[in-house]
Parts: C-alpha cells; sequence; structure tokens
C-alpha cells in the first residue's frame, strides 16, 4: 500500500533557458532573472536543463555560475549534464570551483549514454576516439571518485616552483553528497543507490516490462523503492521529482487557454510507451494550485518524496514563468506543506 503523503520539504524548479539565436543574451538574461525571482519567492533550488547544438542552456555550469553571483540562498541544480559529452576530470574541476564559489550551494544532476544524434556529431566532439569512448556508468563512477577527493594523477609536491596536487583542485569537501544522477529505469535507481547518489526523477520513465496496462506513477514509485533499497541510507536517501506542473491560480484567461493546450498537445503520448526505447511520459498537470495537491496526492511516486523540482514547459514567455513561479510558492508550495525559506 503507498505511504501517506508526506509534507513537502524542498521546493524547486527547472527551466530549460530558451533563447533566441539572433539575441542570446536575453534568453540567457531571462534565466538568470528568473532564478533571481525564485529566490525572493523562497523556492528551495533552481535546476537547469542542458540542451547541446540547440536554443537552450548548453552550458549550464557557466550559467550557475553567474547565478550564484547574483543570489545567496538558492541552491542552484542541472538537470541533468549528460555525461557523453564530457571529460569527467574537467567536469569536476568546473564543478568544484563553482560549488566553492556559491558557498556549498550546487547540485549537479548527471547521466550517461551516447550524446543525442552521435553519429552526426562524433567527427567534432570526438575525432580520433569515438569508437573507444565508453559511456557506460563507469563515465559517472569516474566523475563521483574525482569529486569525492580520489586521486586523479600518480604526482604530487613541488617542481621547480610549482605545487601540484594528486587530487582536482579545489576541492569542495559536501559536493560530493551533492551529486545526482538522473534516472528513468530500475537499473539506474539501483546504480544510483549503490554509489551513494541522490535520485532525480522527471516526468519520463521507461516501461520494461513485457506486458501492460502501464502506469507512470507505479513504475517511478519502483524506481524509488529500488533507489532507496540499495542505498546506504535508506528510506533517508535524497529523491527529487520533476513532473510538468502548472498553477493557474493567478494566471490570465489568456495564460489559462494557452496552458491547457500545450498540455492538451502532449496528452497523447502519455497514454501508452513510445517509441524502441518504450518511454513512458507523465501527464502535465494544470489547474489551481488545490486541484493540483488533489492530484498529487494522489500519485503514487509523490506519495514518496518530499522533494520536488517541478519543471517549467518549455516554451512560454517570461511573464508566464513569472505568474507560474509566484503561484508554486504563495498557493501551491503552502498546499502542499512547504514553507518557504528565508
Amino acid at each position: 500500500m503507498p505511504s501517506s503523503p508526506r509534507p513537502l520539504r524542498k521546493l524547486g524548479f527547472l527551466t530549460i533557458g530558451l533563447f533566441d539565436e539572433a539575441d542570446p543574451r536575453r534568453g540567457h538574461e531571462s534565466t538568470l532573472e528568473i532564478i533571481e525571482l525564485g529566490e525572493r519567492l523562497g523556492f528551495d533550488s533552481a535546476w537547469l536543463r542542458h540542451r547541446h547544438l540547440q536554443y537552450g542552456i548548453s552550458s549550464p555550469v557557466a550559467v550557475m555560475a553567474a547565478a550564484s553571483q547574483r543570489t545567496s540562498r538558492i541552491e542552484l541544480g542541472t538537470a541533468v549534464i549528460p555525461l557523453g559529452w564530457e571529460n569527467p576530470l574537467r567536469l569536476a574541476e568546473d564543478l568544484a570551483t563553482v560549488d566553492i564559489l556559491s558557498g556549498g550551494r550546487i547540485n549537479p544532476g548527471v547521466s550517461v549514454g551516447p550524446p543525442m544524434h552521435f553519429d552526426e556529431v562524433k567527427g567534432a566532439l570526438y575525432p580520433d576516439t569515438a569508437d573507444a569512448e565508453d559511456f557506460s556508468y563507469e563515465r559517472v563512477r569516474r566523475l563521483l571518485d574525482f569529486v569525492r577527493g580520489k586521486p586523479a594523477s600518480d604526482f604530487s609536491g613541488v617542481q621547480g616552483f610549482e605545487v601540484f596536487s594528486d587530487r582536482v583542485q579545489p576541492h569542495s569537501p559536501g559536493l560530493g553528497r551533492r551529486l545526482w544522477y538522473g534516472g528513468g529505469s530500475l537499473s539506474s535507481a539501483r546504480w544510483a543507490g549503490e554509489h551513494g547518489m541522490n535520485f532525480l526523477t522527471s516526468s519520463v520513465v521507461k516501461a520494461e516490462g513485457t506486458e501492460g496496462p502501464y502506469d507512470f506513477a507505479q513504475i517511478q514509485l519502483s524506481h524509488i523503492r529500488a533507489f532507496r533499497a540499495a542505498h546506504p541510507d535508506g528510506a533517508d536517501a535524497r529523491v527529487s521529482q520533476g513532473l510538468v506542473v502548472i498553477p493557474t491560480d493567478s494566471a490570465s484567461p489568456e495564460q489559462r487557454a494557452k496552458y491547457e493546450a500545450y498540455a492538451a498537445k502532449r496528452t497523447p503520448r502519455t497514454t501508452s510507451p513510445q517509441g524502441p526505447a518504450r518511454l513512458m511520459f507523465a501527464p502535465d498537470i494544470v489547474g489551481t494550485s488545490e486541484e493540483i495537491a488533489e492530484r498529487l496526492h494522489a500519485h503514487a511516486a509523490f506519495r514518496e518524496v518530499d522533494e520536488v523540482a517541478f519543471a517549467l514547459p518549455f516554451t512560454f514567455e517570461h511573464e508566464d514563468y513569472v505568474q507560474i513561479l509566484t503561484d508554486m510558492a504563495t498557493k501551491l508550495g503552502p498546499t502542499l506543506g512547504w514553507r518557504p525559506g528565508a
């Protein structure tokens, strides 16, 4: 039987940070302004999506660095950095640097697998090593080791006038416990738990069974339980859920109509597994905060988490995000038992 809903302890949001190719600065500034607004509203965290060769944030670590200097309290995360595009050693250096600059506020989320459209991009990304690259969980393990302070070199000491370390510098001691794995399968959930990571769930999971009917919430619940069963912290292991949630309490009639049309357009993909990967998508939740809270309290997976990073829709305008975030913080969050950060 599902547990009783937990009071919501941490409220976050996730943005893709879209921009116009002709004016990319405006889009990035909008993202930073939204993060600043989130801090003023008391959100616990702001998360950035990661997009390569698209018109969304391609360097979330750089954007987190900028945001860290315009905020003082809100935590900053990535959901997620695809490690197939990264060198784990260099990424560990960047993450530790930004964590130091932020005062220990970053929450890097990562995933593995070959880069999207790998055949088309491998000549630019890995011209000499494409066939030898390892896109398995081993890539995450390497990042974990470097962030947690394990040696990255066989040499340390003084050479001439220079001093060398055998581990990544700067070292940020708390960062190793703030690394997240973004997964939608049972194997990912178990691996993340076994390696002491935190677990990001989203609005996408894999339907891995051979027979239906398929229920998104039940699949996601099985992942959460598998993760915690494998984690040293057990039931206290951190899980964050990232559904698309759009409160309409203060929305104009035009905004409500736009939000409902957006959700309706995406609903057909939620009825059955999609594509060769058999992906299941959660329905977007649109309505008043009371209506949304009722649906969330009936959601089997939501009932087992006390942290969320609600995903903002991709294609809305800046003023829409202001309205949605304001309603999340002032209406929906308190309805779910959340109290804003100071």
